[in-house]
């Protein structure tokens, strides 16, 4: 296919999306950054808010498995091998684990790419590669319609030799873009005032639960006491600081007027659930996901997380109708590598098994309507 040298050995395989060394100055004309500035913003909330990492992970777990059907059933088995044994890296093998990083990175950067990686021969599926997006730009292409994925080589961006190789997916993109949009967009204002909450308990809390006391002597009107005031102020604090790095407890004895006062005892920390709980239902809002299945033990009825539950399974059927076009460009590629010219064609599986009694209920009341309509139809009575 042109893409490799005869030099190479048999057994190499070529990854066209790799990251290459780059001069920090290329013209920028046209391109569009896959790793803009904000995405760093994003991977930095997902580590700082677990419950977002929480939520990513959640939405990949419940994209579910899937089964590629091929109309020609003699390759029906090769391509069951194919779909669970593909090489996707060191340990991984399966379209599923390359579709799960695949899906992560959609979700958190709006845009995810991957590569068909060709054998030495280029007769055959070699891997599949997740790419980065560090290094990679995207232009469009002759129209509006197409684009072309260029790699940083050196004090350029070149695009890639044989784009039908790349695999790339946009979430949500605004008209005339071809970036998507971040599952974390709109929300590093919320984030920010929840994690100023949060820093402002673990200041409070190591305020007011590691204990500081103010020790204050009073000397008395007495002459002697005024002028011995420095020195027994010295030894008050002397003996108090060994009373409190003892490990074992110790009685403080004073003479005179000396009094003992707790620093911050009589501040109260602030309510904060509340306002967290404020900032933590625009977020998950956002990620579409039920409370309940966060652990959040939120006040909920029966019919409104049967509600919530339906919602969520719209959610990923979109997401599944997002990452669909992946898988059937990847078997279809190997298919005719393959000598089949059959399309294939992707089931998935039930979200979960509320679903499955749902569907068995519908079609257990289709049959009980036929049966009527029939008997209705013959002349009989309901």
């Amino acid at each position: 296919m042109g893409l490799f040298k005869s030099k190479k050995p048999q057994n190499s395989v070529y990854v066209q999306t790799r990251a290459k060394t780059a001069h920090p100055f290329y013209p920028l004309q046209g391109y569009a950054p896959l790793r803009t500035p904000e995405l760093s913003v994003y991977s930095a909330l997902r580590e700082a808010i677990p419950i977002l990492d929480a939520a990513v992970c959640k939405l990949i777990r419940l994209l579910g498995d899937f089964q590629v059907v091929c109309k020609d059933k003699s390759m029906q088995e090769q391509l069951n091998e194919f779909v669970k044994g593909v090489s996707v890296g060191p340990g991984r093998n399966g379209i599923r684990m390359f579709l799960e990083t695949y899906f992560d990175q959609l979700l958190v950067n709006g845009t995810a790419v991957g590569e068909i990686v060709l054998s030495a021969s280029g007769k055959n599926i070699a891997a599949l590669y997740n790419a980065p997006l560090d290094h990679l730009k995207i232009k469009e292409g002759k129209s509006p319609l197409e684009c072309v994925v260029c790699v940083e080589n050196g004090n350029e961006c070149k695009p890639v030799k044989n784009q039908g190789l790349v695999l790339l997916s946009s979430l949500n993109p605004d008209p005339g873009k071809i970036c998507g949009n971040s599952l974390f967009k709109s929300m590093p204002f919320i984030s920010e005032i929840l994690l100023k909450i949060y820093q402002t308990i673990g200041v409070n809390y190591e305020r007011m639960g590691n204990l500081r006391f103010a020790v204050t002597y009073k000397p008395s009107e007495n002459s002697l006491d005024r002028a011995n005031a420095k020195e027994r102020a010295q030894l008050i604090a002397q003996q108090w600081s060994e009373a409190m790095q003892s490990s074992e407890p110790k009685d403080f004895i004073s003479v005179g007027d000396v009094s003992i006062k707790v620093i911050g005892a009589d501040n109260q920390m602030p309510d904060t659930l509340v306002p967290v709980r404020q900032m933590l239902e625009q977020l998950i809002a956002k990620t579409g996901i039920p409370p309940f299945m966060l652990g959040l033990s939120w006040s909920s009825t029966e019919r409104m997380s049967s509600q919530q539950a339906d919602i969520l399974t719209s959610e990923i059927d979109a997401y599944r109708r997002t990452l669909e076009p992946v898988i059937l460009k990847i078997c279809n590629m190997w298919l005719r590598l393959n000598g089949c010219y059959n399309s294939a064609s992707v089931m998935w599986s039930n979200i979960n098994l509320q679903d499955e009694v749902e569907l068995a209920k519908a079609r257990l009341y289709n049959a009980q309507a036929m049966q009527l309509e029939k008997k209705l139809e013959n002349g009989g009575t309901i």
